[in-house]
């Protein structure tokens, strides 16, 4: 087997530079693809930064890969070489524990991460279990739709596991990588959508994107006219909230979701819990039946993220656009191997 070429930091917050490894012989149950775009999340700059305490190097990004079966393995059924799939959070898992055979594979104790102990998608090919390489359907833009893999399954999820309805009244605090899908699905899927942002400056696009109200989580007038009405709020930013303010917004059993990596506890007021029959949950990305699920819906209603391009040769300068809190609203690299 040939060596694949790619792009990896060598060392914890490291400039990426060229890097070759050798894959070895292709498992059974595993595929290649060649890459053809990847978006780039922020879980790449937290695994580069070793924020988690997970990493591994010499770190190879990209967990947002779409691209084209160039190899399959002995027992892969149902893919086929030249099929265009796309490969998330996830490259791997057991497949025998109760939790995947449940279909639940995402949560299993053994699931394989793309970029941590596995090199991921910014390379010239990448290896996964057939069952984590999600098949594209056709009508999707497969130059936009890398971050649905990641960040469109991790806002899509709450709908799927807690039997989200049209008529709800959804909330999303945050309007950027991740808050921007959720707002593009949840038009889609009929909601009610209230956008909570601190910034004034995306009132306007939080509009055009889905929501039908946008309110400003500083503005405790605001917040107050709106009290006990939400049937779900989608919490998708990874810093502490005024989560008091925000949970009185929520109607009697509401739930509070979030997705976003807050590293700080979030202190629960019992009381009002109790008394609203309220809940706080969080969840990861999803398994590959709902990403499917999630691809699908997308293609249906031509939903893909607002992204940049740059030729994957220049990853470093996509990575200074990502940390200076540039990127609107996600990144995606096109392999420029030749």
């Amino acid at each position: 087997m040939s060596s694949i070429r790619s792009w990896a930091a060598l060392a914890a917050g490291n400039r990426f530079v060229p890097y070759e490894y050798d894959p070895g012989p292709l498992g059974p149950d595993d595929v290649e693809i060649a890459v053809e775009h990847c978006g780039i999340c922020h879980s790449d700059l937290s695994v580069l930064q070793n924020d988690w305490g997970i990493s591994r190097y010499p770190f190879v990004p990209g967990h947002e890969a779409i691209g084209k079966i160039v190899a399959v393995g002995a027992q892969v059924g149902g893919l086929q070489i030249g099929q265009r799939v796309g490969v998330g959070w996830f490259a791997g898992s057991c497949m025998q524990c109760r939790i995947c055979l449940g279909g639940e594979q995402h949560l299993c104790a053994h699931s394989q991460a793309t970029i941590v102990g596995h090199h991921g998608g910014f390379g010239e090919r990448l290896r996964s279990h057939w069952a984590w390489a999600i098949p594209i359907p056709k009508g999707l833009d497969t130059g936009a739709a890398g971050p649905l893999l990641c960040g469109g399954i991790t806002v899509f999820s709450p709908l799927l596991l807690y039997g989200i309805r049209p008529t709800a009244r959804v909330g999303v605090v945050g309007i950027g990588g991740l808050g921007h899908m959720a707002l593009k699905f949840l038009k889609a899927w009929g909601c009610e959508v209230t956008a909570f942002t601190s910034s004034e400056s995306k009132r306007e696009e939080a509009r055009q994107l889905g929501a039908h109200h946008v309110v400003s989580s500083r503005d405790s007038g605001a917040m107050r006219s709106i009290a006990g009405t939400l049937d779900l709020i989608i919490d998708t930013v990874n810093v502490p909230l005024d989560w008091e303010a925000l949970m009185s917004t929520l109607a009697p059993k509401g739930r509070l979701h979030v997705v976003g990596a807050v590293l700080e506890p979030i202190p629960v007021n019992a009381m009002s819990l109790l008394l609203g029959q309220q809940e706080i949950s969080g969840s990861p990305t999803g398994a590959p039946s709902a990403i499917a699920l999630m691809l699908d819906f997308a293609a249906r209603h031509q939903i893909t993220p607002q992204v940049e391009h740059f030729p994957m040769g220049q990853v470093n300068e996509a990575f200074d656009h990502l940390r200076a809190g540039k990127a609107h609203y996600r990144i995606v690299l096109d392999a420029d191997f030749v």
